[in-house]
């Protein structure tokens, strides 16, 4: 699958979200996707720290896989991105637009997610997402984590419903799970 198998019909939205969890092959595969897709921005949705060395060694790596013709745009901003930005998108990760809002409260967090769920589905143009799966295994024993747990979990599954084809990246494998999943009913 590439993206010039992504034939985009009118009823459905031109966004492939893919998920999992850390190391899993998610940026990688969501690289792999859109490889052949001309003109697209990769949304970077994190600060850039230099005193981080760690995050500056997974930053380079990234930056590596890329194809040199991508534009890169490095920001916490993905509301005012996808308001100037009409061509094709890799967003990575859709957990940045959670921590630039972690300190929100619920109902400006509920704001926040809607407005870009609105932003999303107007799109015309391919725009991938990547996405974190947490919650597997550890509870935090802080507010904040599972604050992002909970929120990242509600976002996810909202994208997921929007999306044209939803992927679940483990252990450097991808499985499409539209095609072997059924939705819950809320």
């Amino acid at each position: 699958m590439n993206a010039k198998d992504s034939t985009l019909s009118d009823n459905l939205s031109n966004i492939i979200f893919i998920t999992g969890g850390t190391k899993s092959g998610k940026s990688e595969f969501a690289e792999y996707l859109a490889k052949e897709v001309k003109k697209l921005s990769y949304v970077a949705l994190s600060e850039n720290n230099l005193n981080d060395k760690e995050w500056q060694e997974k930053i380079n790596s990234h930056r590596k896989r890329r194809p040199k013709d991508w534009q890169l745009i490095e920001t916490t901003d993905l509301l005012n991105t996808l308001i100037k930005e009409d061509g094709p998108l890799l967003i990575d990760s859709i957990g940045g637009f959670i921590m630039e809002s972690i300190e929100c409260e619920h109902n400006e967090w509920l704001t926040k997610m809607q407005s870009l769920i609105i932003l999303l589905k107007k799109r015309k143009s391919i725009t991938f997402i990547v996405g974190e799966q947490v919650g597997w295994s550890l509870v935090s024993e802080y507010k904040i984590g599972n604050t992002y747990i909970e929120r990242i979990g509600e976002l996810q599954k909202r994208i997921t419903k929007i999306s044209k084809d939803n992927w679940l990246a483990i252990n450097g494998r991808a499985i499409k799970i539209d095609d072997i999943s059924l939705e819950i009913p809320t």
